[in-house]
């Protein structure tokens, strides 16, 4: 809770830098006390942005961090490794518009705890202060601004690179799928249009490509996860979800009752509805991703 100015104004740039989306309301389930769960309480989710940090320390799983070449430039990426005896296929973790944070690692390691080798790359590596990338940034407000400014094309060649990196992995099967968050979300549905190789893409709160005519070359489903409260999003997802329709194509959206923008980060928000539709959107998304990564 000590953070709750600060998320509150986080969401607010999130949901100005998210593009738009309307569709049926999902309820969330039984009434939860609006209490801030501690770190402990909820071992199956990814943690809240303020638990983060000590869910990673706690972690026993493998994680760190490599570089990984992308048309001649090194991005510093977050791998994590399952525990499993048999190899394990591949989950690319996309930020939120904040650039790589120990949310987006504790999400990686959430993922790994699953069961899949999750990596989670530095998309502003090298665009930096001194060539360095998101903890390069003075604040916040400057990493925002320069996610926002990163070319699709750019980012598309760099998540190829990632991709590849991790499915060339001796641990890994041939079998991947994004996820991403916010700008991320957006950002993992237009991967799904450029990626014809992708088995899956799971998107949190986050809008198709603007132009829908390029949802024709999609060929992976794709898993929408929006909070109700958040209308610039909602707001575009019954155009998407006719032209996914028009085009044949998998397109599933979930809705969640009274949860804002980026709900899966603060859990805490909005009266306890955020964490409700935590506890319904991350189980659906470890489902979806087991579905399609055989």
């Amino acid at each position: 809770m000590t953070n709750r100015i600060a998320v509150s104004t986080f969401l607010w740039l999130a949901v100005v830098a998210c593009a738009p989306w309307p569709i049926r309301l999902l309820p969330v389930g039984a009434a939860h006390a609006a209490e801030t769960p501690s770190p402990m309480q909820h071992p199956d989710l990814p943690p809240s942005e303020d638990a983060a940090k000590d869910r990673l320390n706690r972690s026993p799983r493998h994680g760190e961090f490599v570089n990984v070449v992308a048309e001649g430039t090194p991005l510093r990426t977050w791998i994590v490794y399952p525990e499993r005896k048999d190899k394990a296929p591949v989950v690319v973790v996309i930020h939120e518009i904040f650039g790589l944070s120990d949310w987006i690692r504790a999400v990686a390691d959430q993922l790994a705890a699953e069961g899949f080798i999750a990596v989670a790359p530095d998309l502003l590596s090298g665009k930096g202060p001194g060539g360095g990338g998101t903890d390069a940034f003075a604040t916040r407000d400057d990493a925002v601004k320069a996610v926002s400014g990163l070319a699709r094309s750019e980012v598309i060649a760099r998540l190829n690179a990632v991709r590849s990196y991790a499915l060339a992995l001796p641990s890994a099967r041939p079998a991947s799928a994004t996820v991403g968050f916010c700008w991320g979300g957006s950002t993992s549905f237009a991967y799904a249009v450029a990626q014809p190789q992708l088995d899956g893409a799971v998107v949190y709160y986050g809008t198709a490509p603007e132009d829908l005519a390029t949802l024709a070359a999609v060929k992976a489903p794709v898993l929408g996860l929006y909070g109700g409260d958040d209308a610039r999003v909602d707001a575009t997802i019954e155009a998407t979800q006719a032209a996914m329709r028009k085009y044949g194509k998998s397109y599933e959206p979930h809705v969640f009752e009274g949860a804002g923008h980026g709900f899966l980060r603060a859990q805490t928000g909005q009266n306890g509805a955020n964490l409700r539709a935590a506890e319904q959107a991350w189980p659906m998304t470890v489902a979806f991703l087991r579905r399609h990564l055989r």
